[in-house]
This record gives structure tokens, sequence and C-alpha cells, in this order.
């Protein structure tokens, strides 16, 4: 099959790495890529929004399956573009994917259909806000209804930081249209942990667990990011739980879906909290997690184009999944300053010897661009993923610090306690630096 991946970030590096070892895959394009991603696909200069010029080309170089990564060219309707024109495409279509799209449409429908999650309250007018929140007091979470790149939540721990995140999204615009209308949320408390499932539109099919760390520094401290690292499996779920959380979230959400007529395909992302009531859903996204899906892609035993051509086709009641025993951990590197303003373009060494001393580490590439020189530098906000395999999360997460290590980047910082909760568990050290 020709394949193309649309996006550019570590997520589609992930997606290529795992498809591009498939034999189904005969030819892998990624648009628009980057310096990692041009390792396992042919790159192609065209932004992940530009939908005309997405399906031109699929429609040109005859691609045969199409995988989606980033969720804006989801809500822009991609999808339902390629379909028209009979190119299959990994995802849901612009009505499902308003379940990313408006955390508003996505608390209405769990109220419609008796999905638990916290209780809420939608605004537009900043004195209704206000009001809301002195009636509920802190903690409280205030969300951008729309899209804002993983940098809309402000979770207050005073009444003073709510009223400000509220004051800054409806009054001073912060995230534009996506912030023109707020969402307010009870503070959930316990451990949160991400499913993800693939979705036929009739059938769930769940993937391994996975935990993200959304804080910027240790100890989950400071502003959230759009995720500092990841590990999976998580430990705090078990079979039991997961069986729980199919049961109460995930298939009612797909009925009520194909109810509602928007028939959900692709993959389902549930963040979930783990808290004393039972699971509860803090929002649904409707593509892979990132960071999430780089330790996914790397124990993920069974062919990945064959599971994504199941999804599309409709045939998920039938197929079954496998995976390595071992467990992954991510920890990104991002540069110094994110998730604020931060510089682009310094170089980046020691990638190779990363990944060269322990064959159980791969480096997956976030914001790498190469500059006139040719060398690697920064583009973005995170920059590398560096993931590695282990026995458990504890050896998972030494060899992912020995090879950040390895990593010559002055300019870039990571976390150095991903993977603390799992490892507590097992009696061991929270880092190993």
């Amino acid at each position: 099959m020709k394949i193309l991946v649309v996006g550019s970030g570590g997520r589609e590096h992930a997606l290529c790495w795992a498809i591009a070892g498939s034999p189904l895959c005969r030819k892998l394009f990624c648009a628009p890529g980057n310096a990692g991603i041009a390792k396992e696909a042919e790159c192609v200069a065209i932004a992940a929004d530009d939908i005309g010029g997405l399906v031109d080309f699929a429609r040109r170089e005859a691609i045969d399956l199409v995988v989606v990564g980033p969720e804006l060219p989801l809500v822009l309707g991609l999808v339902d573009r390629l379909r028209e024109i009979g190119i299959k495409a990994f995802g849901p279509t612009a009505a499902a994917a308003e379940m990313e799209g408006s955390k508003g449409f996505m608390k209405d429908f769990c109220a419609r259909h008796a999905i638990p999650t916290a209780g809420y309250g939608r605004f537009t007018e900043i004195d209704a806000a206000r009001d809301f929140i002195r009636r509920h007091g802190a903690p409280i979470v205030v969300k951008a209804d729309g899209l804002a790149a993983g940098k809309g939540v402000t979770v207050a721990r005073t009444l003073d930081e709510a009223l400000a995140a509220a004051e800054h999204a409806l009054v001073g615009g912060e995230f534009g249209a996506a912030g023109a209308e707020i969402v307010i949320e009870e503070f959930l408390s316990g451990e949160e942990v991400s499913i993800f499932a693939l979705c036929d539109g009739k059938a769930a099919l769940p993937l391994a667990s996975a935990q993200d760390h959304k804080a910027v520094f240790d100890g989950d401290q400071g502003p959230n990011t759009g995720g500092m690292g990841a590990y999976s499996p998580a430990p705090v779920m078990t079979a039991a739980l997961l069986e729980e959380v199919m049961d109460r979230i995930v298939r009612p959400t797909v009925a009520g879906m194909a109810a509602e007529g928007r028939p959900y395909t692709g993959v389902l992302f549930a963040g979930l909290m783990i808290g004393a009531g039972g699971p509860k859903l803090i929002e649904y996204n409707v593509r892979f997690g990132d960071p999430e899906c780089q330790v996914l892609m790397m124990r993920l035993k069974s062919d990945i184009v064959s599971a994504l051509l199941a999804t599309v086709d409709g045939v998920l009641g039938t197929f079954d999944l496998r995976w390595y025993d071992d467990a992954a951990l991510t920890v990104v590197m991002a540069a110094k300053g994110y998730p604020g303003s931060h510089a682009k373009g310094s170089p980046i060494g020691g990638i190779e010897a990363a990944e060269g001393a322990d064959r159980n580490v791969t480096v997956f590439h976030a914001g790498t661009a190469r500059d006139a020189q040719g060398r690697l530098v920064s583009a973005g906000g995170r920059v590398l993923g560096v993931t590695a395999l282990g026995r458990n999360v504890a050896e998972a997460q030494s060899r992912a610090y020995a090879a950040v290590d390895r990593i010559d980047w002055p300019d870039g910082f990571c976390r150095r306690d991903i993977g603390w909760r799992a490892v507590a568990r097992d009696g061991g050290p929270v880092s190993a630096d």
C-alpha cells in the first residue's frame, strides 16, 4: 500500500516508525513531517491544516490509506473530503471530531448518555463565569472550549487563579476563538490515566494503558503542557478497571455517537481520573496522544497497518491485538522556556550515540529540522521523545534517562521524574540522574 501520514510531531514519528516496518507498506509519505520522520518516510511540504493540498496530493499519488495524526485536520473535515473521493482514511469525520473540537459538546454528550464525568458549566459571559467560580470555590478547572494546542486548561488552586483564567479567555482573548466559550468543571482528585480504543463506528477495541505527565516541572509542578513524558502500561489500570471503563465510558460513547448520527471511527483517547468514586472521564481526544503514542507503538507486537485497516473497514469485532510484555517510557526534551516563549534553531547532537549505546532506545523527533548547513536543530517547544523499553517501568526509566544524558542539547530540558508513580509502586528510585 501507499500510505500518507499527516502531521509533524512525535506522535507522527512514532506512527511512521511503526508503519514503515509493516509488510503492507510499499511507500510511505508524511506531510509535512520533520527531520526524524525523514528517515522513515518521504516528507512532503504540505501543512497538516491544508485540507485541499492534502486531498490533491492523495489523489495525485493514488494513496491507498491516509492516517491523520493531529486533531486540527480532523476537526476541519479531512477524513470527510478523502472519503468523498474514495480514499481510505483513519480518523473520525468532522462531526465525530467535535468530541475534541468542543469541550462543551463533549460534556453535554456525557450528560445525555449518563457517562461519568466532572460536574460543569458552560460560559460565554465573564460575569456568569465569575459567579459560578465563586459559588463552587477552589480548586476548580477552567478550560477553553475549542482547540488550544494542549494549553487551554487551567487547574486553579485558588479563586484568584480561576477568576484570572476565565478573564484571560473571555475578556483578554488569550485563546482567540477557541476561548470565546469556556467550560468550568469541578476538580477531580485521584490518579490520572489514559485509555485508547480503536473504534469502527460499532465496536471498540482497547489498546494498552498509558500515563502522561502534563505539568512542566518535576513533582507535577508548573503550568500544563502538551505532555512531558509517558509510560505504558499504567499499573493503576487493572484488567477489572479496564473492563469497567469500557462498559461505563467507552462503549456507551460509541453507541451514543452512532445513535446521534455521528458514528465514531478512528482512535478514541479517554483521559480518566481514577478516584474513590470510580473512573470518571476528564476529556476525550480524537487522536493518539503525544507522547502516549510513542510508548504504545514501542510495545505493539501486532502489525499497525492491519489494525488501522480493520478500523477503517469496520471489522474490529473480529480483530485482536498483541503487545510486548515489556514496559515503555518516554522522556520529552523541550526547549528552555516551554510552554511559554522559547527559541528555535539551536543545534542538537548525540542522538546517534544515545540510540547506538542501547538497542532498547529509540529517539522520536517532535520539533526538529535541518538548517542550511544540514545540522539537526530545534524547531518547536517539545523537540525530542527519548523512549526506552525495559522489563518494568523502573528499568525503562533508567534506560531513557541514560539516553537523555548522551544527547548534546544545552538549550533543552526535561523532567527527571517521568514514571514516578509506577516506580514508587515497585519500591524503586524515582529517576536515574
